[in-house]
């Protein structure tokens, strides 16, 4: 396997002499200015194209005009024909093909799979702007369009949908994406390195079918691959040895007479010299070492098998000790070498040092893009993440080590969006990435680091090997604060607070100087055994980090507050379990204005939970313990309703629910009681849901009622915004009074 090679080390494409470009061309007339005749790259996105490195078409556009390519991009193209992807011309050595940041499918629908009206990587976030599955509809126009060039597919679409796959939108399991797309290959993860590789080995000649030992590719392979020693892992339960059963009727004392020996054969004698002769043997290293997993045909009719299959996906993402893979389609097999090296902050920084205009390219005009409105104003500071959620996809994307950026390169990102981006104040919005606080954490040993196979650093509890030094992140916060124009770094990304409580020095200079009045952190859960099916610590991290949070903001003289995010409908998730979360919340004063359900996004770990009922976090077997899913709508629905006890339009489901669980005596008018008996009367009565907000005025005596959390302000309804973390009203929230463990709050019910 092709070793990393530094981004720096590929001898420049000869168009080098062309320069960088304002932006990225998306029309002819773009080329013709900057004196193109062709592109020698063409990125097909899903996405507008925005110049900015938090855009995926952006950041590798800009790496390989970098290494000398001229790269023109299609964004959000005409899909109904191949007219739109044929309007750059034909490039010269591949088109690069990518859904957008999003999975389309994700970006489409709900996790009810409802359509979704808008989208928020387009202009004026209109939907309808790319198709279902956009990475197989836009391979094959580009292969519709120019048949004789190569396509390489991309982008967390082709990344997580690179192996057999369960898609929750078919309810079934689909073949790799690379076999439905016919792509020429796939890159997965962030793949600036492979991208690097594979552009320049195309630029010299080699055809795309010899590219076969690039980390982070897969690729259809239809020879042997010499000098590679197979590992059989298709399939589970084998049985071991069977000895022949020993007549009931044979005196074993006498040993001439046990069928067992008799059939062993002669004997040697104890004092005879036996020579055993040493084969030699190919030497057989994980380097040389592939995988097979069971076939598309097995995993898509055997649970057990494909559990099994992510299971050992799972088992093979350290780039240190990861194996390559392969799994057959049909008559062909599907080949996956071992993720790739991470990027050195050397490496980090060349990339995000690229000129990036940071605006969206001038063809859209005025027109608002929400995803870039949202991020215009962060710096991304490093990339990857250990916690290893299993409802989460960033460590089979990002990868579980850090890839960080120094410090200096993000000080220069800041001082360049304070002088090139339109409506700067002074605030940048978030110093964050994946999780905002793993900045510069790894593992104490680089040995240890790269033979560790567990799927988390932080579950079930911090690892001892692992580095919880803060003192980084809190010295880049300061230097930021510090830069002239900058008048507030505030930190939006989510929070990793099991890790935060080791460091109270960093916990105290967040909250006294980066929150922006709210706070979001995510338990996810109360219960254990949902926690352990999600890889989450116990809700006791979180009641210690929200100790250290109120104490320090009470130091700081500021009113802050904490919103815990909640999902309903995870795999392993009981109805029991959702009416103690609701209890807690209620014990806690909690009310939460939105609320997710449990999305199975491709090659999750908790996606084959919820397809196979088996849990691939322990050896997979015909006999494991299963794991039950919500699959019902109703009963997804219940749950979600869970988390907002306090809506009356769910307190008729919830009291059903509570006496079929043979908890009627949360029913009733008091402190005790979950929800009330009456029903309000429906006319004249909105939904706290609604608008996500709630109606002013809506409490007893006119007093707001308090929302997402206890002593959160409504949102004003006027579409004005609060300025800081000040109430709505002018005046402080009430408080819920603390109480003794196994109370409960009150929380008197909304009336109409």
């Amino acid at each position: 396997m092709q070793q990393a090679k530094p981004l720096f080390d590929h001898p420049k494409y000869w168009a080098e002499c062309f320069g960088p470009s304002p932006f990225l061309p998306m029309s002819r007339e773009e080329m013709d200015q900057l004196g193109w005749d062709s592109c020698d790259i063409i990125i097909v996105t899903g996405d507008a194209y925005v110049d900015h490195p938090s855009f995926g078409m952006a950041v590798i556009g800009r790496l390989l005009e970098g290494q000398g390519f001229r790269v023109g991009i299609i964004a959000q193209p005409d899909w109904s024909s191949k007219d739109d992807f044929m309007k750059l011309g034909k490039p010269n050595l591949f088109f690069g093909v990518a859904a957008g940041n999003m999975d389309s499918m994700i970006n489409r629908y709900t996790a009810d799979r409802k359509p979704r009206s808008d989208d928020a990587y387009t202009p004026g976030g209109m939907g309808g702007k790319r198709p279902d599955r956009a990475s197989l509809v836009y391979t094959h126009r580009c292969k519709e369009a120019f048949g004789d060039v190569p396509v390489v597919l991309g982008g967390i679409e082709a990344s997580l949908r690179r192996i057999a796959h369960y898609d929750y939108w078919q309810d079934k399991v689909r073949k790799s994406i690379l076999v439905d797309s016919g792509a020429d290959i796939l890159l997965y993860g962030n793949a600036e390195r492979a991208i690097a590789d594979v552009a320049n080995r195309l630029s010299l000649g080699h055809p795309v079918e010899s590219i076969t030992d690039v980390r982070g590719t897969a690729f259809i392979r239809r020879d042997s691959a010499e000098g590679f020693y197979e590992l059989d892992s298709t399939r589970v339960d084998r049985p071991g040895r069977v000895d022949k059963l020993i007549s009931p009727y044979v005196n074993t004392q006498e040993l001439q007479s046990c069928a067992t020996t008799q059939e062993a054969g002669p004997q040697a004698e104890s004092d005879e010299t036996v020579v055993v002769d040493l084969l030699p043997s190919s030497k057989v290293t994980r380097g040389n070492t592939v995988i097979r997993l069971p076939s598309f045909e097995k995993v898509r009719n055997d649970p057990v098998l494909y559990a099994h299959a992510n299971r050992v996906l799972h088992q093979e993402t350290n780039p240190g000790n990861a194996r390559s893979m392969v799994q057959k389609h049909g008559e062909h097999d599907v080949w996956f070498t071992p993720p790739p090296i991470p990027l050195t902050t050397e490496e980090m920084d060349y990339v995000f040092d690229q000129p990036f205009a940071r605006v969206p390219h001038p063809s859209y005009g005025d027109e608002k893009i929400p995803a870039y409105d949202m991020i215009r104003f962060s710096v991304n500071i490093m990339r990857g993440c250990f916690g290893g959620c299993t409802f989460c996809s960033i460590t089979e994307h990002e990868g579980r080590i850090i890839q960080n950026r120094s410090e200096d390169s993000i000080l220069r990102e800041i001082e360049a969006m304070r002088d090139k981006v339109p409506g700067f104040t002074g605030v940048v919005s978030d110093l964050g990435g994946p999780t905002a606080n793993m900045y510069r954490i790894a593992c104490k040993s680089p040995e240890i680091e790269s033979a560790c196979r567990k799927p988390s650093c932080v579950y079930p509890g911090i690892c001892d090997n692992l580095n919880t030094d803060h003192s980084a992140l809190i010295q880049l916060y300061r230097n930021a604060r510090e830069l002239p124009g900058v008048k507030k770094v505030l930190i939006a990304s989510g929070l990793r607070y099991d890790l935060a409580v080791e460091s109270p020095e960093y916990v105290k200079e967040l909250v006294t100087h980066h929150v922006g009045g709210y706070l979001k952190i995510a338990p996810e859960h109360t219960e254990e055994g949902v926690l352990d099916k999600m890889m989450k610590p116990g809700i006791g991290s979180y009641d210690r980090f929200k100790q250290m949070f109120e104490k320090y903001t009470k130091e700081a003289g500021k009113e802050q507050y904490l919103i815990p995010y909640f999902i309903a409908a995870h795999p392993g998730t009981t109805d029991e379990d959702m009416m103690n979360l609701a209890l807690w919340l209620k014990s806690k004063g909690f009310r939460a204005d939105q609320v997710q359900a449990f999305y199975p996004s491709p090659m999750a770990t908790a996606t084959t939970m919820y397809h196979t009922g088996r849990n691939p976090l322990r050896k997979v077997t015909y006999k494991s313990d299963k794991v039950d899913s919500v699959k019902d709508p109703a009963q997804r629905r219940l749950h979600k309703a869970f988390l907002r006890y306090h809506d009356p339009k769910n307190w008729p489901m919830l009291r059903e629910a509570l006496e079929r669980m043979g908890r009627a005596d949360l029913i009733g008018n008091g402190r005790k009681h979950l929800i009330p008996i009456y029903q309000p009367a429906t006319e004249g009565y909105h939904s706290a849901r609604r608008k996500n907000s709630t109606p002013p005025g809506a409490g007893k005596g006119g007093r707001p009622l308090l929302t997402q959390h206890t002593g959160l302000p409504p949102r004003s309804t006027d579409g004005s915004k609060n300025g800081g973390s000040k109430p709505a009203t002018g005046r402080p929230p009430a408080r819920v009074k603390a109480r003794r463990p196994g109370k409960v709050a009150r929380q008197r019910p909304v009336r109409s």
